[in-house]
């Protein structure tokens, strides 16, 4: 029986399995229950005929999904909850629904694509992960949350130095659907369950994958020795209520301090994103404060600054004699965080950024650049936000020693936006096949080595300080030499080898009905 658009009740279904797949993303990581919501989806989809009606079963599932991963989402609203607190669901409604209408193009597109059943699974794959590329990209592209991140902790994210991650997520694609489509072809046609099939298959797929989770989420591989470099993480764990503060920030500033000035000596210091809350040109005490407490040792910091009217959030880079010898101005900027939309105009009626402390928002800079660290090497700058774009830290100029973020995620609060925001520098460090240096306001400060392993870490909501060797770099990765472009070109072949299938078989068809 098929029917035009989905009842109520598979529509419930839909945003229901959405909300188990997001189960697989950081903290819980449960991937098993992402693949099997991927699995359970044909079920819903099946006996619904129309495009229009598959594209809302994909909202649907996108809106649970998002709604659930992206929780966190309401954190920065409950920093100043009397001002910005009534604003927090609607962000989440908006937000999640806004994403979900990717995936629901993706499941419309690929209905009107594929006439044909048997090219129904090929063309929902291919239009999903396409969804992927433009929400990546699009409207500065917005790619947390993506498949390819459940799969951190196992094996298969060693796949993410050839393939990528929007690679990777094709892959979970292919693995869910598929087996929802197996399990759906041989329940109907060898249990004959008639109309019970669609309730019973959730509970199936999830049994059918509960061996593949124990032989694939195996440990990685011990860690290898470091490169011999020692570098020093900060974390004052500032609270976002307190950070700003006039009567608490100066707490922040003398604990770091005190940190940079504990000894051994390592090679290389490294302070959260806006560690100091004075602008830069108006810190130079700040400076030879913390200059003095180094030692001698180069210390890079978070900082804003004040170029000429606007206003840049900022990595600073101190050499060994205090002096600023290197300056990265976060490029890739938080839309409604850091900057607001034609924000001259929206300042006049009291609209800003909920990050920037200064003028009407921060202003972006030039792009990617890799910096000289003194004796460590030289490595690419990530402020915060700028981690979860793989295409940007492939657009380096040139490839660096390592990767270097610095981040302030005390706006994600406790639950799970600080550490879904650590897998994916995991991520990158995997993808370039590049150790990864992170200091975090208040936590996860890691060191990540190329395979991303975290060799060691301060734990979220800590106040304390880490020294770690910094590992070597691997060799350039296929992933850091091609990037998103070849993927991107066989899914347009896909659906062009899609489009051909079916008129060679319309063409069967109508020739066998002649003979």
């Amino acid at each position: 029986m098929t029917m035009q658009r989905p009842s109520v009740l598979r529509l419930l279904a839909a945003v229901l399995l959405g909300v188990v797949a997001a189960l697989g993303l950081a903290p819980t990581g449960w991937w098993w229950l992402t693949l099997a919501g991927l699995a359970a989806l044909p079920a819903v989809l099946a006996p619904i005929r129309r495009p229009r009606g598959q594209g809302l079963v994909g909202w649907g599932f996108g809106l649970g999904y998002f709604a659930h991963g992206l929780f966190w989402i309401i954190e920065p609203f409950q920093v100043d909850v009397a001002r910005h607190g009534w604003m927090a669901p609607f962000a989440l409604l908006f937000l999640s629904g806004g994403l979900a209408l990717f995936w629901g193009a993706a499941f419309w597109g690929a209905a009107r694509l594929a006439r044909r059943a048997d090219f129904r699974p090929f063309a929902l794959v291919t239009c999903w992960t396409l969804a992927e590329y433009a929400r990546s990209y699009l409207f500065t592209g917005f790619p947390w949350a993506q498949f390819s991140q459940i799969w951190i902790d196992t094996p298969a994210a060693l796949a993410l130095a050839w393939i990528g991650p929007l690679g990777l997520s094709f892959l979970t694609l292919a693995a869910g659907l598929s087996l929802g489509v197996f399990l759906l072809r041989f329940v109907t046609r060898h249990m004959r369950l008639g109309g019970a099939w669609p309730w019973l298959l959730p509970p199936v797929g999830c049994a059918a994958l509960a061996g593949a989770a124990a032989a694939l989420a195996l440990p990685l591989l011990p860690v290898e020795p470091a490169g011999g470099r020692v570098v020093r993480l900060v974390q004052p764990n500032a609270p976002q209520q307190e950070k700003w503060d006039p009567e608490r920030n100066a707490v922040f500033f003398e604990r770091q301090l005190a940190y940079t000035a504990a000894a051994p000596r390592p090679d290389l210091i490294v302070w959260p994103e806006s560690a100091i809350p004075w602008l830069l040109e108006d810190a130079d005490f700040a400076l030879a404060a913390i200059a003095g407490a180094a030692g001698g040792v180069p210390v890079v910091l978070g900082a804003q600054r004040d170029g000429e009217g606007r206003y840049y959030n900022t990595l600073v880079y101190l050499d060994a004699e205090g002096a600023v010898a290197g300056l990265y101005d976060k490029h890739h900027l938080v839309p409604f965080g850091e900057y607001i939309p034609f924000g001259d105009l929206a300042a006049r009626f009291g609209l800003h950024g909920f990050a920037a402390q200064e003028g009407a928002g921060y202003s972006a800079g030039p792009g990617p650049q890799v910096l000289g660290f003194g004796g460590i090497g030289a490595g690419l700058p990530l402020i915060c936000y700028e981690a979860v774009f793989a295409h940007d830290v492939n657009a380096a100029p040139e490839r660096p020693d390592f990767l270097i973020q610095i981040t302030n995620d005390a706006w994600f609060g406790k639950r799970s936006g600080p550490y879904q925001h650590l897998v994916q520098a995991r991520m990158r460090a995997m993808e370039q096949g590049l150790p990864l240096i992170r200091a975090a306001n208040t936590g996860v400060s890691a060191m990540i080595d190329p395979r991303g392993r975290v060799t060691a870490s301060i734990a979220l909501g800590q106040a304390g300080f880490v020294d770690a060797e910094l590992p070597r770099p691997l060799p350039p990765t296929p992933y850091s030499r091609t990037g998103d472009l070849p993927l991107f070109l066989l899914l347009l072949l896909g659906l062009g080898a899609i489009r051909a299938g079916q008129r060679a078989r319309s063409g069967a068809a109508r020739r066998g009905k002649r003979d």
